[in-house]
C-alpha cells in the first residue's frame, strides 16, 4: 500500500536529487507549535508537484507506507528508543495511516468522513506534520527504527472489526485523557483514561534515548508553569483569537476531562468575556505558541495569573514517554498497546 504525503507548501517548491531520493529546503515542522522551525529534509520515493489555486505549490512524497512508518518513528521519536516502544509506535502509526487513506479516498464520495481523521486534506492523505503524523525524511532513521517496522509488518491495532484510531502524544502528566475531551462527542471504548505511573521521569538515558534532538530542549513536560500579568494575557488572547477582552480579571474552568484537562473554558476581562473549547483551542489561546497541555490549574497573582499544569500533548491514547519507561522496565510492545489501549487486539494485515 502507498501512501501521498503532503510536506511543504510555498510559492515554489524547490528540489534537488540525493542518494536516490530528493531533497527539500525550508520545511517548517512543529507549526504552531512552541518547536516551530524550519529544517532541510531528504525523502525516498516519488516527489510530486500539485499546483494550487492560489498559485502556490504543495510538494507531496508518494511511497510505500512501511518505508513511511520507518521515517514516522523516527520523527515522533527518538531512533534510538527503546526497542519495544518503537515496534509499539510502528503499530499505531500504522493502524492511525491505514484509516487516514482510507478516510481520505472515501471523502471523495462524501467530504465529512475526514473531517477528524486528517482534517480534510485534499490531493494527498496525510500532512507531515503534527497535524497528522510526524514524517521528516530520512534523516533521524536507523536500522533499529527499520527493524521495529519490519518486525511488526502489516500489523494493525483493531477494536472488533475496525482498526483503530491510534491517538498518541508525548507525555500525560499521569492519566491518560478519553477522546471526547479532545475531538468529537463521541465515546471510543478504547481511548479511555487510564492511570499512567511512568512518565513523571527524570532518567536521562531514557529521556535521552526516546527524545527527539528538538525535543530535547523541552525538559519540563510533566510539570510546569507560565506566569502572565493579566494586560500580556489580555493581548495574546487578542492576538490568537482575535477577541479583544481588554485586561485579563479571571480564568474559569467550565468542564474538565477525566484527567483534569480543560475542554471548556471562560474567560473574563475588562472589556466582556467568552467561552472557548475544545483543548487545542484553549491551549492556543492561553499563549504565544501553545500551551503543553490543557491541564492546568488558574493562580490569581497580585499582577496576573500563574498557569501550573500538567503534561505535553492532548493526553489521548498512547503515552510516548510512559511507554518509553514501561519499555525499559521490561515491557514488551504488545503489552505496551493493551495498557494504554484496553480491550483491543493486534492483527495482521496484508
Amino acid at each position: 500500500m502507498n501512501i501521498r504525503v503532503g510536506i511543504l507548501t510555498a510559492p515554489k517548491i524547490e528540489s534537488e536529487p540525493a542518494d536516490g531520493g530528493f531533497l527539500l529546503r525550508n520545511v517548517r515542522i512543529g507549526i504552531g507549535f512552541h518547536w516551530d522551525r524550519q529544517e532541510t529534509q531528504q525523502f525516498t520515493g516519488e516527489l510530486q508537484i500539485l499546483s494550487n489555486k492560489d498559485g502556490t505549490q504543495t510538494a507531496v512524497n508518494e511511497l510505500d507506507i512501511e518505508d513511511y512508518l520507518c521515517s514516522v518513528i523516527s520523527s515522533e521519536m527518538s531512533s534510538n528508543s527503546p526497542e519495544e516502544l518503537l515496534k509499539a509506535h510502528a503499530v499505531i502509526s500504522r493502524s492511525w495511516a491505514i484509516r487516514a487513506i482510507e478516510a481520505n479516498r472515501q471523502s471523495l464520495k462524501d467530504i465529512r468522513s475526514v473531517a477528524f481523521e486528517t482534517g480534510g486534506h485534499i490531493g494527498f492523505d496525510v500532512c507531515a506534520d503534527d497535524h497528522c503524523q510526524r514524517y521528516e525524511g530520512t534523516g533521524r532513521m536507523n536500522n533499529k527504527a527499520v527493524s521495529a517496522v519490519k518486525a511488526t509488518k502489516g500489523e494493525v491495532l483493531t477494536y472488533g472489526d475496525e482498526i483503530c484510531d491510534t491517538r498518541f502524544h508525548k507525555c500525560c502528566g499521569g492519566r491518560t485523557e478519553v477522546f471526547s475531551t479532545c475531538w468529537e462527542d463521541k465515546y471510543v471504548p478504547y481511548l479511555q483514561s487510564v492511570e499512567c505511573p511512568w512518565c513523571d521521569t527524570d532518567n536521562k538515558d531514557i529521556l535521552t534515548s526516546v527524545l527527539n534532538d528538538y525535543d530535547q530542549e523541552t525538559r519540563d513536560f510533566h510539570d510546569w508553569q507560565v506566569s502572565y500579568t493579566a494586560a500580556e494575557l489580555g493581548d495574546i488572547i487578542r492576538d490568537k483569537t482575535g477577541i479583544d477582552l481588554g485586561e485579563i480579571t479571571a480564568l474559569v474552568p467550565l468542564l474538565r476531562g477525566q484527567s483534569g484537562r480543560i475542554y471548556r473554558l471562560r474567560i473574563e476581562g475588562t472589556k466582556g468575556s467568552t467561552e472557548i473549547g475544545k483543548e487545542l483551542k484553549i491551549r492556543r489561546a492561553l499563549s504565544p505558541t501553545c500551551l503543553y497541555s490543557s491541564w492546568f490549574d488558574v493562580e490569581r497573582t497580585a499582577n496576573g495569573f500563574t498557569l501550573r499544569g500538567k503534561g505535553w500533548g492532548h493526553g489521548v491514547g498512547l503515552c510516548q514517554i510512559g511507554a518509553a519507561v514501561m519499555a525499559a522496565n521490561g515491557a514488551d510492545y504488545k503489552q505496551i498497546l493493551q495498557y494504554y489501549y484496553p480491550g483491543t487486539l493486534i492483527r495482521q494485515i496484508h
